[in-house]
């Protein structure tokens, strides 16, 4: 290699003295031994470095060998064992599946410290809101709405006065709300982020959303009308107007019929109500419309009789049906006969006043007997029929071949709960002489 150096070639300027060509070639031989020591020194350099190098890796080498060897003798400390690894993992941030729901320092220390430091108060109300935001959103994706609403109202609660992240912030809020059903107060809040931005596409949906599960069309069609003037082409706001406009002429249509059914039934009933007025027929009223006993009139008192309403024709608690009147203007009772003796009662649904009671004894008690009646004494010309005043303790006889009519418009008769009741009873028999004993027993006069 010196040899090499020594041979190096250069171009030189020509001399017009042999003097100055003595002095050039005097100064380039001395360059070229300079160049020449330098490499030389620089190899040497080189070759010490490599074997110093080399001699160092051996070392390395021995130093690695002798480490590994001693590691497969050391113990564990302070590690993972195959029995606790997943449960110690979830324990750090960077590998936790969920965020646990309470963060105790002293089971989450390296949790604890990045909470502390994301909601720092040194931190401005901006960065504080926009981590809460940030910390709702994950909680929202977990479908945590509940955590969720908590942290959003945090971080409406810091005030930051950034307009655009609370917008956003009462939006996602409303959007959990949504999604927990509290359609009220989602509501609530897409109309705070609306007052704030009124043109946020979002809200605008979501207020439409809410006004539509609420079924106040009207409200979801006037939303999506104030979207629609600065979002004209969004297809959600046009799909959401189309749905909730067809639901309001729907909801409007229903409306109207009910009205007129509503109005047309009322106007029934009245005139169901007058004819039982001129028919002298009393209906009970309760205790609760007419006072203390001691302090209402007598039950058929004329002014009794002015003040009756239309709650007393129903009979839909004790039978399911009601006195209607006919296109010939007779009336038709839901009637009840009760056996005392048997516990057991018999419903006529349409009882026509003017049929005598006896048509009906003679059907129920005819070919066919009741299978409660073991001791077949139940037969028409056997039966006894009585109605009870329960202000005078009294039992009115009635005699079978008389109307129905005829009997509701007895003085002492009053229809309770819609429904004329009768008492039946053998005649003659040891239950009837029993359930009599102590009760004043009258005749009907007519």
């Amino acid at each position: 290699m010196c040899k090499q150096a020594a041979l190096t070639s250069y171009t030189i300027e020509p001399l017009h003295t042999v003097g100055e060509r003595q002095r050039h070639h005097v100064t380039v031989h001395l360059k070229t031994v300079k160049n020449q020591t330098n490499l030389c020194l620089e190899k040497q350099t080189l070759t010490g470095k490599m074997a110093s190098s080399a001699k160092q890796c051996e070392s390395d080498d021995d130093d690695m060998d002798e480490f590994m060897e001693k590691f497969k003798t050391m113990e564990y400390k302070n590690a993972f064992s195959k029995d606790n690894w997943e449960e110690e993992f979830d324990k750090i941030p960077m590998f936790m599946k969920s965020v646990p729901d309470e963060i105790d320092p002293q089971n989450y220390p390296e949790l604890a410290s990045i909470q502390s430091i994301i909601h720092s108060e040194d931190r401005s109300p901006e960065e504080q809101a926009q981590s809460l935001k940030n910390e709702g959103n994950e909680f929202f994706k977990e479908k945590n709405y509940k955590k969720a609403i908590l942290a959003y109202t945090a971080g409406l609660q810091k005030k930051c006065g950034d307009q655009e992240l609370s917008t956003v912030l009462h939006t996602n809020r409303a959007a959990a709300h949504f999604y927990l059903g509290n359609m009220r107060s989602a509501l609530n809040d897409a109309a705070a982020a609306k007052k704030i931005s009124p043109d946020h596409l979002k809200a605008l949906i979501r207020g439409a959303q809410c006004c539509v599960e609420l079924r106040n069309f009207s409200e979801a069609v006037q939303w999506c009308d104030e979207g629609l003037k600065v979002h004209p082409t969004d297809k959600k706001l046009q799909e959401l107007r189309a749905a909730a406009d067809k639901h309001r002429r729907a909801v409007e249509r229903d409306a109207r019929k009910a009205k007129v059914k509503e109005k047309k039934l009322h106007g029934e009933k009245q005139a169901l109500l007058a004819a039982i007025k001129d028919r002298g027929i009393k209906l009970l009223q309760s205790a609760k419309r007419c006072g203390p006993k001691d302090e209402r009139e007598d039950q058929g008192s004329p002014a009794v009789m002015s003040q009756l309403s239309l709650d007393g024709l129903s009979s839909q608690e004790a039978t399911g049906h009601h006195v209607f009147q006919d296109e010939q203007g007779s009336l038709h009772w839901p009637v009840l006969f009760l056996y005392p003796e048997h516990q057991q009662t018999d419903f006529i649904s349409a009882f026509c006043e003017s049929s005598c009671i006896v048509d009906h004894l003679t059907v129920m008690f005819g070919e066919e007997l009741p299978p409660w009646d073991v001791d077949r004494k139940y037969l028409p010309q056997n039966l006894q029929l009585y109605f009870e005043d329960e202000e005078k303790e009294t039992l009115y006889q009635v005699n079978p071949e008389t109307p129905l009519l005829t009997v509701l418009q007895h003085k002492r008769f009053f229809v309770k709960a819609g429904s004329p009741s009768f008492i039946v009873l053998v005649t003659g028999s040891s239950f009837m002489k029993q359930f009599i004993t102590g009760k004043k027993v009258r005749g009907l006069k007519l």
